[in-house]
């Protein structure tokens, strides 16, 4: 089987042409399997089209099976993200991670991963930490590895790569057996501007966010399943919708929790309560935050983190099951022959959770709760209504 990991916001002919390259090259009769993030996604903001839509679209366009990465891990950093997505791909047997990078060059990446897995490099790292107050743990991670491995650390500065090195950093920590293969994307760069019918997942956002349409820019079968969220009053164009939302959680909260949050060191929970308490707008509260060694990215995770109830520890180690978004007929195969040997369980029925104990029905509560906050951003009052996670289960495609 070929895994991926992926947040499809929204699935794109990018992120087609990434599957069927992963199919050429590792074989066309492979299965592919993907991990996606939920409703919230890493870079700390709600996902333009809800979880369900996303792995639907996934799956009429190329992908076989769409399990979910629980919160936690959504809204992680990219080393827990990593972990927790590459091992759920594990525990259900996938053999080859097939992921996008700048460059495409396996070998350079893997080298940077066995380097930065080496204690002395984390202590130089941190060494590097302590002497520039103002500099981040990133660029502090690039500047150590162009020390020892010169041109291939460069490779750190570029954000797909970043994440592929510690997809497979995660394959060693795990111990998996599990073959990485980068593939160089095409199109525009991450967050950059490209050639129509090769757009970027943040440009296709943005032409949403402005009234516009990404006809041409997706598959037309992800292009229909988008179109009838939009009808059906389900599609979140604008983060902003959820703003007063996010901003009455935040100033429920005092001192202490913010502290709680996962990676609020440094004080760096003081410094977001100290801004909920004295900023009007969200994006005040983001701005007032952030700081050169903590990037916009971690601060609107960690607000999330905040609104959604996900505190520090919630994404160590891996995700106790596997939850089903989507699925095609070949998906249906998999989960047939692999429900048996997976090291853990597929759930497919939401409802079923609640026989895997405690702390997985707290997960998989958390998760759904999370989804009715994101809910409140549609327009249709009636798909607003609460407890939709437990109701709904795998959108089953039956071609």
């Amino acid at each position: 089987m070929i895994g991926i990991v992926c947040e499809y916001n929204p699935f794109h002919n990018g992120h087609a042409y990434h599957i069927t390259r992963a199919g050429q090259a590792l074989g066309a009769d492979e299965g592919v399997v993907c991990v996606m993030s939920g409703d919230f996604v890493q870079r700390g903001e709600p996902a333009v089209y809800s979880k369900f839509a996303r792995a639907e679209a996934a799956c009429r366009c190329g992908a076989d099976l769409v399990i979910e990465l629980p919160l936690p891990w959504c809204l992680s950093s990219a080393e827990g993200f990593a972990r927790g997505a590459v091992g759920l791909l594990g525990s259900i047997g996938v053999q080859h991670l097939a992921f996008g990078s700048e460059t495409g060059e396996t070998a350079d990446l893997d080298a940077l991963a066995r380097a930065l897995l080496r204690p002395e490099t984390q202590s130089e790292i941190r060494s590097l930490l302590a002497e520039s107050p103002n500099l981040s743990y990133a660029a502090a991670r690039q500047a150590v590895m162009e020390r020892r491995l010169g041109e291939a650390g460069k490779r750190l500065a570029e954000p797909n790569n970043i994440l592929g090195v510690e997809y497979i950093k995660a394959i060693y920590d795990l111990h998996l057996d599990m073959e990485p293969l980068a593939i160089r994307r095409e199109g525009s760069e991450h967050d950059g501007e490209g050639a129509p019918g090769k757009r970027s997942a943040s440009e296709l956002r943005g032409f949403l966010k402005r009234g516009g349409s990404i006809r041409g820019e997706v598959p037309a079968k992800a292009l229909s399943v988008y179109e009838n969220e939009r009808r059906l009053g389900r599609e979140l164009r604008d983060r902003s919708v959820l703003e007063t939302a996010i901003l009455s959680r935040l100033r429920l909260f005092d001192e202490a929790y913010f502290g709680s949050l996962p990676d609020a060191l440094e004080g760096l929970g003081t410094r977001i309560w100290q801004a909920v308490r004295r900023e009007a707008s969200y994006d005040g509260i983001l701005a007032a935050s952030r700081t050169k060694r903590y990037p916009l990215a971690r601060i609107r995770r960690l607000c999330l983190c905040a609104c959604l109830g996900v505190h520090s520890g919630m994404a160590e180690g891996t995700p106790p099951y596997a939850r089903v978004l989507a699925a095609n007929a070949r998906g249906r195969e998999i989960l047939r022959e692999r429900g048996a040997k997976a090291a853990l369980p597929f759930v497919t029925k939401p409802a079923a959770v609640r026989e895997l104990g405690r702390e997985a029905e707290r997960l998989f509560t958390l998760g759904a709760d999370a989804h009715d906050f994101y809910a409140l951003a549609y327009t249709s009052l009636e798909e607003r209504r609460p407890g939709a996670d437990w109701r709904t289960g795998p959108r089953i495609l039956e071609s």
